[in-house]
C-alpha cells in the first residue's frame, strides 16, 4: 500500500484537497466560491444567511459565518453533513478537470487531513480524529474511479 497523504493548508502540498482552496463549484443552481462556501451555507438553507454565506469575500469569512451559532442550523444538520460535504467533493473533484486527474493520481493512498484543530473533519493531529473529509474524499477517488472505468471508449 502506499503512503498516507496527509493535507490541510491550501498553499502546501495536497492543498487542492482543502475545502478553502479556489476551485469554484456549481450547485443548486448558483457557483459558490469554494466548496468551503457551500458546505457552510447549507447549514441554513432556505434562508438569506445562506445567499450571505455564498457571497462571503473568502472561505475563511463563510466558515466564520457557518459557524455562528447565533442563527439555527437546519435541524437534521448532523444527520446530513456527510452527504453535503460529499456533494461538495463531488462536484469540485468532477468540475474540474485538473482536479479530477491529482485525485486519481493518488492511487489507493490514503488521504488524511491533518490538523489539530478538528477531530471530526480531520485526524485531530495525532490520528485519533475522525478524519472524516479524507475518507468522503477517498470516497469520492472510488466514485470517479468506478465511473471512467464504466464509460465507453
Amino acid at each position: 500500500m502506499s503512503k498516507p497523504i496527509r493535507f490541510y493548508h491550501q498553499n502546501k502540498s495536497y492543498g487542492f484537497f482543502s475545502n478553502f482552496a479556489p476551485y469554484p463549484i456549481y450547485l443548486k443552481d448558483k457557483i459558490w466560491p469554494t466548496s468551503e462556501h457551500y458546505f457552510q451555507a447549507q447549514k441554513f438553507a432556505g434562508t438569506m444567511y445562506q445567499e450571505q454565506i455564498r457571497q462571503a469575500k473568502s472561505p475563511g469569512e463563510a466558515a466564520q459565518l457557518g459557524r455562528d451559532r447565533h442563527k439555527p442550523l437546519c435541524s437534521d444538520w448532523e444527520l446530513i453533513k456527510d452527504d453535503i460535504m460529499g456533494e461538495a467533493l463531488y462536484a469540485k473533484f468532477t468540475q474540474h478537470p485538473e482536479l479530477t486527474k491529482k485525485l486519481l493520481e493518488t492511487g489507493n493512498a490514503e488521504l488524511i487531513e491533518h490538523t489539530r484543530n478538528d477531530v471530526y473533519w480531520g485526524d485531530g493531529g495525532d490520528g485519533k480524529g475522525k478524519n472524516k473529509l479524507g475518507k468522503l474524499l477517498m470516497e469520492t477517488r472510488e466514485r470517479i474511479r468506478d465511473e471512467f472505468s464504466s464509460q465507453p471508449n
